[in-house]
């Protein structure tokens, strides 16, 4: 179980659709998949992963993350690898 659940997330324009071939379940680091920022299922896992990462405790942090992918990681990243990088080298500067 993650840090935060789907009820947690501040954003609410978020698809929770599974389509054929995705798995809402999937589990494992951030890689060279590439995010979604608009699927729930997307977003709350790579939350929770980056979450786990860095060991962070409480919720404010995770929903930190969720805020900054939706608003300051530029549009052309894309990869949930990429992602992280951002997020690690912009994190005290957000």
């Amino acid at each position: 179980m993650g840090l935060i659940t789907k009820n947690e997330l501040v954003y609410t324009d978020y698809s929770w659709t599974v389509l054929n071939g995705d798995n809402p379940k999937i589990t494992g680091a951030p890689d060279s998949t590439l995010l979604n920022r608009s699927e729930g299922y997307e977003m709350l896992y790579f939350v929770n992963a980056f979450s786990e990462i860095h060991n962070f405790k409480n919720k404010v942090s995770a929903l930190k993350a969720e805020r900054l992918i939706k608003e300051k990681v530029p549009a052309n990243i894309h990869s949930q690898e990429n992602i992280k990088l951002w997020l690690e080298q912009n994190w005290s500067e957000n």
